[in-house]
């Protein structure tokens, strides 16, 4: 498990990482499938269920940030 931090961006984070942003917000993932269900904070509800191909942006901090994945066991985090 890697805890990392918005000083790391971008950043390709696994299962088990944990990404706290400048702002406090964290953000975290868990396998379902193929996809891959992105939980923030310390919900356990998915905020989003992000498929291969796909991006989905967090706005936190007065910032936005991209999340994608393809179909590596991974997603990738970048500020935009």
């Amino acid at each position: 498990m890697a805890d990392y931090s918005q000083k790391d961006l971008p950043v390709r984070m696994n299962p088990d990482d944990l990404l706290r942003l400048d702002d406090g917000t964290t953000i975290r993932w868990e396998s379902s499938g193929e996809a891959k269900d992105i939980m923030l904070n310390d919900d356990f509800m998915a905020a989003c269920q992000l498929f291969p191909g796909n991006d989905f942006t967090v706005s936190a901090g007065g910032r936005d940030f991209r999340i994608t994945t393809d179909f590596a066991e991974d997603i990738l985090v970048e500020a935009i």
